[in-house]
């Protein structure tokens, strides 16, 4: 075949690329499309939750407001320092309890009144860190408040901050009560008033931030979330303290976990605060953009294989006609042409092809008819060469029958040669025609030897003149299916030349060995034997060595023997022998 079907057309070899370079783009493209994407709505998360983080700062800073101006009024009033001057704790507590319960209605709110060493004197309005709910005013004797030590550097100014008491964490305003004297201000009691951090408070942060949860760490352990508790246990127990977003994953979701610390009034971090959300909406909006990225994908392979079908059958087209062409070119049909189509590319090389076809069909009908004269007077030659021998025959016969007395005897030798060599030139000249013609004739049985004998017998008298000696060996009883004309001139064509081969003389040795179903035929010679030059091309018409004629003997000979069903062909010399020892011919025909 011209064409291995494993391989691909050029069409589809196009195609082909095409799809796969849009793939390899559409991949990359939608790598860095996907890394976008997922940047963008990380940065969109993280601006989320420092939103939150900004509204929860917002709202806690409008309530440490509230709580600052509330201790702010109680600590100027007068009602309060008269009654924080007595130093009775129960003037002082039944005071704070009446102001606190008109100025302040919210139950979760906390109000303390302790002494300036944070020894709680009051406790109003909720629970006291770590001492317990006390309704009404219940006292709390011997509690101390140990972020009223903390804030006492800062007096007389306000102090904020979150405290940790007794496990309680809790948002705190110090606020110091004055009093005049002679010669300074003096510092009387202090006020602690605040809001405790518990679930309601995360889950009223939540509410008010548009959804981000929220988890209170205390030494990293949870006092407060919006969250399941496994999950909140998680989370604290993987949180790492810093400004960044940090990515936590869990056993099925994964979380974005924004944190800053809780600090107290002199500025050291006491808790966590974290804002978490979780990527479950990015994820399926990844999820989401995957699927379309993956049908842009597929709609554009399919797209572009069906473009670049498209295109690439019509700028193939021309190819393909070339192609074909080129095929008709190559069985010898020069008049064979492409559509030569547009001044493009593809159109100028349809018209050099037509003009190279053009070219090519006029210079083989030049050489077919110079071919023809010369092989006409090749012929011509050949045949004047091969009929020489046999005219020489019945000139010289007929010259000694008119010239000489000759005796009963001589004169049937000399018609008996005049008349076979007139019988070669006929057979000659038949057997021309018939191939000229692709006539054979019909095959005779025939004794190998008397085959071999006729050819050798007109050979005898040029054999002798040049001191040539021809022998055979074929066993009398060997009989072919042959056409005896056309066979002899085969053998009298091997033996002419084998003596033309020896001009200072020499041996010729034709024998014959039957095997089961053929016979063959060995004509040796001692002479130079066969040129290299002209070995392979031997049976090649006008292949010739040297010798008188053209080279047409040995194509005819085993064309002869291929009709018969044999062959005809050159053997090397013997091992151990030089090549020029002889020439060494081999027939095989079929018994």
């Amino acid at each position: 075949m011209r064409r291995s079907r494993s391989q691909l057309s050029l069409l589809w070899r196009i195609s082909l690329s095409t799809s796969a370079a849009i793939t390899v783009l559409l991949l990359v493209a939608g790598y860095f499309v996907q890394d976008q994407t997922r940047t963008a709505l990380s940065q969109n998360l993280e601006m989320e939750l420092r939103g939150s983080f900004r509204a929860y700062e917002s709202l806690w800073q409008a309530r440490a407001e509230m709580l600052k101006s509330v201790s702010r009024a109680l600590s100027a009033m007068s009602d309060v320092r008269a009654a924080f001057q007595t130093n009775d704790k129960l003037t002082i507590r039944d005071t704070a309890a009446e102001i606190w319960a008109r100025i302040s209605p919210q139950s979760k709110g906390l109000f303390l009144v302790t002494s300036p060493q944070g020894e709680v004197i009051a406790s109003l309005g909720g629970e006291t860190p770590g001492g317990g709910e006390t309704p009404g005013g219940g006292e709390t004797p011997g509690r101390r408040m140990d972020v009223v030590r903390e804030a006492l550097p800062k007096f007389p100014a306000q102090s904020e901050g979150f405290a940790v008491q007794n496990g309680v964490l809790s948002e705190l305003v110090v606020t110091p009560v004055y009093v005049q004297t002679q010669n300074e201000q003096g510092l009387l009691n202090v006020l602690v008033a605040g809001f405790p951090v518990d679930q309601d408070v995360a889950q009223d942060l939540k509410a008010r931030t548009g959804g981000s949860d929220f988890v209170f760490l205390d030494s990293g352990n949870a006092v407060a979330s919006t969250l399941p508790l496994v999950e909140t246990t998680s989370i604290a127990r993987q949180y790492r303290r810093g400004s960044g977003l940090q990515r936590i994953e869990l056993q099925d979701r994964e979380f974005a976990v924004l944190g800053s610390p809780l600090r107290d009034v002199a500025g050291v971090p006491v808790g966590d605060l974290l804002v978490v959300h979780s990527y479950d909406a990015i994820a399926h909006d990844l999820a989401a953009l995957e699927i379309k990225l993956f049908f842009t994908w597929a709609a554009a392979i399919l797209a572009g294989i069906a473009i670049s079908l498209a295109l690439a059958r019509r700028i193939l087209q021309p190819i393909s006609q070339l192609d074909a062409a080129a095929a008709q070119i190559a069985l010898q049909k020069y008049d064979t042409r492409v559509p030569e189509g547009g001044d493009d590319e593809l159109g100028r090389l349809a018209h050099t092809f037509n003009s190279m076809c053009a070219s090519i069909q006029g210079a083989r009908e030049e050489l077919i008819r110079q071919e023809r004269i010369s092989t006409i007077g090749r012929l011509s030659s050949s045949i004047v060469h091969d009929l020489r021998n046999p005219l020489a025959s019945i000139y010289g016969g007929a010259e000694m029958m008119m010239d000489g007395d000759l005796n009963e005897t001589q004169l049937k030798r000399l018609a008996g040669n005049i008349y076979r060599s007139s019988r070669v030139i006929k057979d000659m000249l038949q057997e021309l025609v018939d191939v000229s013609r692709g006539r054979v004739q019909a095959p005779e049985t025939c004794h190998l030897s008397e085959v071999v004998g006729a050819a050798v017998e007109t050979q005898i008298a040029a054999a002798s003149h040049q001191g040539v000696t021809i022998n055979t060996s074929i066993d009398p009883a060997i009989e072919l299916p042959v056409e005896p004309g056309r066979m002899e001139r085969v053998f009298l064509n091997l033996i002419n030349n084998a003596i033309e081969a020896m001009p200072e003389g020499g041996s010729i040795n034709i024998s014959a060995e039957r095997g089961e179903r053929s016979v063959l035929v060995r004509v040796d010679d001692t002479g130079p034997g066969i040129p290299e030059s002209v070995r392979e091309r031997l049976f090649q018409p006008f292949v010739t060595s040297g010798k008188n004629g053209l080279g047409l003997g040995l194509a005819l000979s085993r064309q002869a023997v291929l009709d018969h069903g044999g062959d005809l062909w050159v053997e090397d010399s013997a091992p151990g022998t030089a090549k020029s020892s002889g020439a060494r011919f081999r027939l095989r025909l079929p018994c």
